[in-house]
């Protein structure tokens, strides 16, 4: 929709973020191959849109609403046209930060206004689908929180809807926009850690994942992660992000699913894992192995492509390789010549000390870009990809183009955990289901 914004007002932040990471990882031809989503939110389309915005409408006012409103108001070419909730506190918190929205409570009444181009749905993920469902049909752009939906019926049903409109769809993996992600998974492709032979993930945190409630028939409704009827628990909340990341470097979905749920500390009448460990197999024997625990965050959360060569920590934007590991063994020998402390099996020398971690060198993706987390979300922290994918979402919502792989990205993603939590509840090892498989990447 035409507004009389000034020429000069453009998304500088989108515009700066494609320019800076063009030059980051050495030009639009690396971008095109490596991250071929950004093609629909180049700084040249950036131009045509500059002055117009799109009329959008937020579908959940809770915390992560709220969130998604602070990066619009930083947007140019977005408009926040209204806000829906069935919680009042909700609906007036969210209200308060942009007052020229005006508010709802059925989101079928914002899918029924012709001026709203698009919506963004940040409501508990039982409600993913059906809304996304609605809004598709309706003809409006979407933009929804990951996952896609709590059931894979829902998220094939959903996908198959994508397929079929002409809308364009955008899940909030904003991993795909962050630019040491893009970065690193390039330096992958190129070969510098190797040939990929394994990975590993975690993400520990220490918080009950509980939220104050004022009323006991509100329970549900509040703290809806809690309850496997509303929420895929750990999986859907947090190992979505990383088996997308992983897929993304290996180039391939995995075939096999196995693992271990259980309630190890939390006893508080929750029904979804506290703590989770799933191995994901590909088809050529190469693995994934995912763990996640809230009662410690000592570990924090890792993302990491183990290579023949060397390894890339992706959620930190540093990679070590292999060579930097060890200190040659004369060296070594000449070292405990000249300190006295000698090996405790004197016949093995130094080849038999083991390596550790710390004796790996860090070299950052990005120079000046290392990133150090400490278990807390990455949705909200500095330059994570968040603002990018939010405004290449309300770019769509002018021009109609969809982005490449979104949509892939995050019903692979959903799928496999809700897969994960399948197999941990059954206790077996489960096959990729047949039905389930989309024509995106291999098996």
């Amino acid at each position: 929709m035409k507004t009389d914004k000034k020429d000069n007002q453009v998304d500088l932040g989108l515009r700066s973020f494609i320019k800076n990471l063009a030059y980051a990882t050495g030009g639009a031809a690396f971008l095109a191959t490596t991250a071929p989503w950004l093609s629909s939110c180049t700084p040249e389309k950036l131009e045509e849109v500059r002055k117009e915005k799109a009329r959008v409408a937020l579908i959940g006012a809770g915390s992560r609403g709220q969130y998604h409103i602070h990066n619009l108001l930083k947007i140019d070419h977005a408009e926040l046209a209204a806000i829906c909730d069935t919680y009042p506190v909700n609906l007036e918190a969210a209200s308060l930060l942009y007052p020229s929205a005006r508010t709802e409570t059925d989101y079928r009444k914002v899918l029924e206004d012709k001026t709203i181009d698009g919506v963004i749905i940040a409501t508990p993920l039982h409600l993913h689908a059906q809304i996304t469902l609605d809004a598709l049909s309706a003809g409006k752009h979407v933009f929804c929180e990951k996952a896609m939906a709590l059931r894979m019926e829902d998220c094939k049903a959903v996908y198959d809807a994508y397929k079929a409109s002409d809308r364009a769809l955008y899940y909030c993996m904003q991993r795909m926009y962050d630019k040491k992600y893009i970065k690193a998974l390039g330096l992958i492709k190129e070969g510098l850690i190797g040939e990929v032979v394994g990975m590993r993930c975690h993400w520990f945190r220490n918080a009950d994942w509980r939220r104050p409630v004022p009323s006991p028939e509100l329970e549900r409704q509040i703290n809806w992660r809690l309850y496997k009827e509303y929420s895929g628990g750990l999986m859907t909340e947090l190992a979505s992000h990383q088996l997308e990341v992983c897929n993304l470097a290996i180039g391939r979905i995995p075939s096999r699913v196995t693992g271990m749920g259980d309630i190890v500390y939390w006893k508080d009448g929750r029904e979804v894992y506290d703590s989770v460990n799933v191995i994901y197999r590909y088809s050529d024997g190469r693995k994934i192995n995912y763990e996640s625990l809230i009662s410690n965050k000592y570990n924090g959360m890792e993302e990491q492509i183990l290579g023949k060569d060397g390894t890339m920590d992706l959620s930190r934007g540093i990679y070590y390789l292999e060579e930097d590991n060890s200190i040659p063994g004369m060296r070594q020998l000449l070292d405990q010549i000249r300190t006295g402390v000698f090996a405790s099996i004197p016949t093995a020398g130094p080849s038999w000390r083991p390596e550790l971690k710390s004796e790996y060198h860090p070299h950052a993706v990005i120079d000046g870009q290392v990133s150090v987390n400490g278990g807390q979300s990455m949705v909200s922290s500095d330059n994570d990809g968040s603002d990018e994918i939010l405004s290449a979402f309300c770019q769509s919502c002018i021009t109609g183009e969809k982005a490449a792989n979104v949509v892939e990205e995050a019903y692979y993603s959903s799928i496999l955990c809700l897969l994960g939590n399948q197999a941990m509840d059954e206790g077996r090892t489960l096959d990729f289901p047949e039905e389930y498989k989309i024509p995106y990447l291999t098996f």
